[in-house]
């Protein structure tokens, strides 16, 4: 179901309904419930609502701010059980039978609240499909991978499962896209690749489902005589709720498995260029954030970076608490992977290119791009620095890719273009 879950009839619809539902369920004739029980119910439905705001702030070590309407439908959906708790006695069933729709329907509001201000779900059928691990549109397996030969339009997705040979990083199966011009004979071409990593609340899938990557690229492909570059869907968190920033550390050796690991694997199994200047990362939010720290502290893996809506670095809450978290309290390892000190203490680079892109609401990260660029200029990098239109969601970022790609096509050497 092509439905929209951004904007639109739907999500309002289910929020009218939770509404209605919970005020039929407390609507009483009673004199009693009106002026005793039912300024109760809602004052303990305030009171628990608060509590478990307070509580998963304090304890979840969430850093970003939190949609207003989780905690308002959170709220309705907490008013509905008060009201069914204080009023058990005496009610009519069908006002008991209706506190299930209600809570149900108060809680989808407050997920998709999230779901709104993150854009990872488009539509209803984005949702299904990821949640329900469906395939994706021309997605293959390995084994039929090998059979597809001669002229295609589209290009193909691959799954695939890495090995976590380096520092056994505990990742979920990763995805790659193949452009229709590797499909046109046996001897496959040695294409540039781009590593793509997505935000912190993470699934390999985000960049196609969410960030409609594949559209854009097999978009730049028709445009190109069927060539474009390879696009690797990593795994940089492990999880959903996982903070890695790219790093090794507690939460797992991302950075070795995305240095160590995907490269090997992809110029292996893919026959793809095994030049660094033939090899970019790029991603959106935490991924931008990785993709600019792993490309100056690594040069000789990666040549060309994406920065889509990143910060100035990695981090996790204040300093004090990214030390910690990220690097288990070691402050020499933060150093080596704050992207500033980094610059004050590395050679002039060659070749190193980058992209920065940031949407007009996104005021942090704008500040950020801004000082990583001067920071990067200064010390050889080519930097193109771009603000579009949007705020820090998923849709940006997919916009972001969408201008950049023919540039980073163009450093990465992709057959048919120029520098």
């Amino acid at each position: 179901m092509n439905v929209s879950l951004l904007d639109g009839w739907f999500p309002w619809t289910v929020q009218a309904a939770a509404l209605a539902l919970l005020l039929a369920t407390a609507s009483r004739r009673d004199r009693t419930w009106l002026r005793k029980r039912g300024p109760i119910a809602l004052g303990t439905a305030l009171a628990l609502t608060g509590a478990a705001a307070l509580a998963v702030l304090t304890l979840s070590g969430i850093t970003d701010p939190v949609p207003y309407g989780v905690w308002l439908w959170s709220g309705v959906a907490i008013a509905a059980l008060c009201v069914l708790g204080f009023g058990w006695r005496g009610d009519r069933w069908w006002r008991r039978a209706l506190v299930a729709p209600t809570v149900l329907l108060a809680l989808f509001s407050a997920a998709n609240s999230v779901n709104i201000a993150t854009g990872y779900y488009p539509t209803l059928d984005d949702a299904i499909g990821e949640l329900g691990g469906q395939p994706l549109p021309e997605q293959v397996t390995l084994d039929e991978l090998r059979s597809i030969h001669g002229r295609t339009s589209t290009g193909r997705i691959v799954q695939v499962d890495i090995p976590d040979t380096t520092g056994g990083f505990p990742h979920r199966q990763e995805l790659v896209y193949l452009p229709p011009a590797w499909f046109r004979s046996q001897s496959r071409p040695k294409l540039p690749v781009l590593e793509m990593i997505g935000g912190e609340f993470a699934a390999p899938d985000n960049w196609i489902r969410s960030g409609n990557a594949v559209k854009t690229a097999d978009a730049f492909a028709a445009q190109h005589n069927g060539f474009a570059p390879i696009l690797v869907f990593t795994d940089a968190t492990g999880g959903f709720r996982v903070d890695t920033e790219c790093v090794d550390g507690p939460h797992g050796r991302a950075e070795s498995h995305l240095l160590k690991d995907v490269p090997p694997f992809v110029q292996k199994t893919f026959n793809a260029a095994t030049d660094p200047h033939k090899w970019g990362v790029a991603g959106w939010s935490m991924g931008g954030t990785c993709a600019f720290d792993l490309t100056v502290e690594h040069p000789n893996v990666f040549t060309h970076f994406g920065d889509f809506s990143g910060d100035k670095g990695p981090y996790i809450g204040d300093k004090d608490h990214t030390v910690q978290e990220l690097y288990g309290g070691d402050a020499a390892a933060w150093a080596a992977h704050d992207p500033l000190t980094v610059l004050a203490h590395h050679p002039k680079y060659q070749g190193v290119s980058g992209y920065f892109a940031q949407g007009d609401e996104e005021h942090g990260q704008i500040e950020s791009a801004k000082a990583l660029e001067a920071a990067a200029e200064k010390d050889g990098i080519r930097t193109v620095n771009v603000v579009g239109s949007g705020r820090h969601n998923w849709q940006t970022g997919a916009a972001s890719f969408t201008r950049a790609l023919p540039w980073l096509a163009r450093q990465l050497g992709v057959p048919g273009t120029r520098v």
